[in-house]
């Protein structure tokens, strides 16, 4: 009873404020889509690592094709570090950058 008076109670002082929030949970929100949420359920331990070892893989080489076009994750305290990636991105045609 004192949890539901709780949640009713914050849910009255974050309407107050506009703040829009998704309903509690104490999981992390990942950006996953309730599909996702279920595909991972049903999926075994060697099928997670599996599934990270490739998103790993696939970073990896994402990195390597904006090093190869110019970009240096290495500098610290980089004075062009948002230009920089943006244009090893145009080069590569990889993320954000490879559509504008």
């Amino acid at each position: 009873m004192k949890a539901k008076i709780a949640t009713i109670a914050l849910s009255l002082i974050v309407t107050a404020a506009g703040v829009s929030v998704a309903p509690f949970s104490y999981a992390q929100d990942t950006g996953s889509t309730a599909t996702d949420a279920t595909q991972a359920a049903s999926m075994t331990k060697a099928q997670k690592k599996a599934a990270r070892k490739e998103a790993r893989a696939k970073k990896n080489a994402e990195l390597k094709k904006l090093e190869a076009a110019g970009y240096n994750p290495g500098r610290a305290n980089d004075p062009n570090y948002p230009q920089d990636i943006q244009n090893a991105q145009k080069k590569a045609g990889i993320g954000a950058g490879a559509s504008q």
